[in-house]
């Protein structure tokens, strides 16, 4: 009868040690292994010990905005490294929604009495303060929805719906979030519509692939500005023109999650008829977000929800609808987080968004050369002067999901996982990846912390794939990794 085994997890410092308890026919005590992944190397003279960043004071001010930033994990000060799955909040924020509550708590339009004014004038505030982030044409262009996933299925199931047909192609690429590729193979299915994939690649979207794929029957190009996995930055601009080039009723739709919280955003300058984006990122609640849509283009789109608000008329035997963007907000409104990610986008654009940008450059340029020096590392995406603020990574010695489990251990916060991107990650030959992601208010400090945390947990594991001796020789255990 083979003995079970059952693994306890201790740390001290920067060492971990494994409790080894073994149960069957043996009555034998339990044995103590221990694994120190402590290393004495000296880096006193490497190149990192005295690099500055230009603009650290940026995260030395806002740092005090984000209380939550000075929790401990586990007893150990907090590295929050997973930006890229959500963001976290300001007071500003955290106030304006107690604010609405405390003060303003009211249903929003066609109210007579003083609260609902009040209510609607913050919430239409917000709109205001999304169309100045991003530069909109008019305030009506901004469509407040639960999120960026709400928005592509608005544009997919109103427009989709209505303008896709059989033989119609639509091109996506491999890189896609689920967000944006589930709901266009829905569509398609329904119309007879076809998907032409662009391969996702390390530095991006390239353009002759992509020149090669548009023809007369694109109808549709939706893609990631930025990302949320490799952290390349598509060439948006060139792809918006190549399109409309090709043919001036093909629409383009932007998911734009992983760019409008971290660099400026101007959809004039974009020339895409749609962007969609989500408010948690971007310093702003979760339960939020927004479509903007050339107002035109939105003008011909029907209701993507019936109910209240989004009406004009109703009768027994029809209805009217509202103007946008009220025909595309179907009940009572996300009205708490719609004047919260207002307040978010002012925090934002009171500390400029190039000014964010440039130190988000810094800071992934930075990590991506820290973490190029862990020889056990594959790290994907392109090279750290074309790059978001984030770094998703592989090893060899360890499963992802094993290596975020043990990070956290030391405080540290990353992602693991397939990140909602299953066909890019079956590209690169990986079902899973970890994902370090920042934003302007983590330091220097916190990426030279995390690169000797996870260094030292990825020594643990090869130590471990080697074999520790144990105390007992007859019951000892050796790595089962």
């Amino acid at each position: 009868m083979k003995a079970s085994i059952y693994i306890s997890i201790l740390t001290i410092g920067t060492s971990y040690s494994f409790l080894v308890k073994t149960s069957g026919i043996s009555s034998r005590p339990s044995l103590i292994c221990s694994v120190s992944s402590s290393k004495s190397t000296d880096n006193s003279n490497a190149w990192w010990k005295n690099y500055e960043l230009k603009d650290a004071a940026l995260a030395e001010e806002t740092r005090p905005n984000f209380p939550i930033l000075d929790n401990t994990n586990r007893d150990k000060p907090l590295i929050y490294f997973d930006n890229a799955a959500t963001s976290h909040k300001p007071t500003a924020v955290t106030r304006a929604l107690l604010d609405y509550y405390d003060q303003s708590n009211s249903n929003v339009h066609r109210g007579a009495h003083s609260l609902s004014q009040k209510a609607t004038a913050l919430y239409e505030n917000a709109r205001d303060s999304v169309a100045k982030f991003i530069n909109a044409y008019q305030r009506e262009e901004v469509v407040f929805t639960s999120g960026a996933t709400e928005a592509i299925n608005l544009v997919a199931f109103s427009w989709g719906r209505g303008n896709l047909k059989e033989g119609d192609e639509i091109i996506l690429s491999a890189m896609e979030h689920h967000s944006n590729i589930v709901p266009w193979q829905i569509i398609c299915e329904q119309a007879g519509a076809k998907i032409r994939f662009l391969t996702a690649r390390d530095n991006g979207v390239d353009l002759e692939e992509f020149r090669g794929l548009l023809n007369e029957n694109t109808k549709l190009v939706s893609l990631a500005h930025v990302s949320n996995v490799l952290g390349c930055i598509n060439p948006v601009k060139e792809i918006v023109g190549l399109t409309k080039e090709n043919n001036p009723e093909t629409k383009v739709l932007l998911d734009a999650c992983q760019s409008t919280p971290h660099m400026p955003i101007d959809v004039q300058a974009l020339g895409a008829d749609w962007i969609a984006a989500s408010g948690h990122k971007m310093c702003g609640p979760t339960g939020i977000g927004f479509l903007w849509g050339k107002h035109d283009v939105l003008q011909q789109m029907p209701p993507f929800m019936g109910g209240g608000e989004m009406i004009d008329q109703v009768y027994l035997t029809h209805s009217t609808y509202a103007e946008v963007p009220a025909r595309f907000e179907a009940g009572t409104p996300q009205i708490a987080q719609a004047i919260g990610l207002g307040a978010a986008l002012e925090y934002l654009m009171a500390i400029g968004m190039d000014r964010i940008s440039a130190y988000e450059h810094e800071l992934a340029e930075y990590l991506h050369k820290r973490m190029a020096e862990i020889p056990s590392l594959r790290i994907f995406g392109p090279s750290p002067e074309m790059r978001g603020a984030l770094v998703a990574f592989v090893s060899e010695k360890v499963h992802p999901s094993d290596l975020s489990t043990f990070l956290d251990i030391e405080g540290v916060a990353i992602r693991a996982g397939h990140h909602c991107c299953q066909p890019l990650h079956r590209e690169f030959g990986v079902s899973h990846s970890a994902r370090a992601s920042l934003y302007f208010y983590n330091t220097k400090e916190e990426i030279d912390a995390f690169v000797e945390k996870l260094s030292d947990t990825l020594q643990f594991f090869e130590n471990l794939e080697n074999g520790v001796k144990c105390a007992d020789d007859e019951d000892a255990f050796e790595g089962f990794f």
